[in-house]
C-alpha cells in the first residue's frame, strides 16, 4: 500500500472519488470491533442487592434484572384472591303457619254465618199477658199487652186475640226480626155505656208452637 498524504478514510468505507485506483479497503473483521464492556462495578452491585439474581436478558450495557415470567406467576399465585361476596339472600316464602291465624277465623266467621242461616227455627219459650190494674171509666179504652219470649232466630209468629164478650181478632201474623228475643202483642179493647163489667182477654198462639195467656180487667161506668 502506497504512502499519501491523505487521512486513511475510516474503517469499512472506500476512498473517496478522486483517490488512487489503486488503493482497496479491507473490510475489519468482527473480532476487530470494539465493544463497550460492561460494568462489573454495577452487576456487583445489583448482584450485591437482589440476591444474586440472574438478568433475563442482556442487550449491550443495558442490564435488566426481575423475578421474570416464572417468579411472576409464582407471586400472582401466592397472592390471596379477594373475597367473593356471598349470593343475595333468597326472600323467604310465608310457611302454611302464617295464613293459619286468617283462616280460622274466616272459618269461624262462614260457621256462624251458615249457624244464623240454616240453624235451628223460631222457637217460642213462653207467653204472658198485661191488663190494667185500675178499672176502666166511662167509655174508655184497655191497652192489654201480650209478651211472648223467643229463641232469637227470625221467624214469623201467628196469633190469635179472644175476648170475654164472644169476640175474636182472627189469626194474626207478627215477623219475628233476628237476635229479637221478645215479641210484644197489643190488643186495644174499648167499652161503651154504664154499669160494671169483669171483662177477660186471652193470647193464643198458633205457630210456631202453640201457648195460652190471659189477664182480666174492670169496667166500671156509674
Amino acid at each position: 500500500m502506497r504512502a499519501t498524504d491523505e487521512p486513511a478514510p475510516p474503517p469499512g468505507e472506500s476512498a473517496r472519488p478522486g483517490a488512487d485506483d489503486d488503493y482497496s479497503a479491507t473490510v475489519l473483521g468482527s473480532q476487530w470491533i470494539q465493544r463497550p464492556e460492561p460494568d462489573t462495578t454495577l452487576l456487583a452491585t445489583v448482584r450485591e442487592r437482589d440476591g444474586d439474581t440472574r438478568p433475563d436478558r442482556t442487550e449491550g450495557a443495558v442490564l435488566r434484572f426481575g423475578p421474570g415470567v416464572q417468579g411472576a406467576l409464582a407471586q400472582r399465585s401466592t397472592r390471596t384472591p379477594p373475597p367473593v361476596p356471598p349470593p343475595p339472600a333468597r326472600p323467604r316464602r310465608p310457611g302454611p303457619r302464617r295464613y293459619a291465624l286468617p283462616v280460622l277465623v274466616l272459618l269461624a266467621v262462614l260457621a256462624f254465618l251458615a249457624w244464623q242461616r240454616i240453624g235451628p227455627a223460631l222457637t217460642v219459650r213462653g207467653a204472658a199477658v198485661t191488663a190494667p190494674s185500675a178499672p176502666v171509666g166511662c167509655d174508655g179504652t184497655a191497652a192489654i199487652v201480650g209478651t211472648v219470649g223467643t229463641n232469637g232466630r227470625p221467624g214469623t209468629l201467628t196469633y190469635r186475640w179472644t175476648r170475654s164478650d164472644g169476640t175474636s181478632s182472627g189469626v194474626l201474623r207478627e215477623e219475628v226480626a233476628r237476635g229479637q228475643r221478645e215479641a210484644r202483642l197489643r190488643l186495644l179493647w174499648t167499652f161503651e155505656g154504664t154499669g160494671r163489667y169483669e171483662a177477660r182477654a186471652e193470647l193464643r198462639i198458633l205457630s210456631p208452637s202453640t201457648h195460652t195467656a190471659a189477664a182480666s180487667l174492670t169496667y166500671g161506668c156509674p
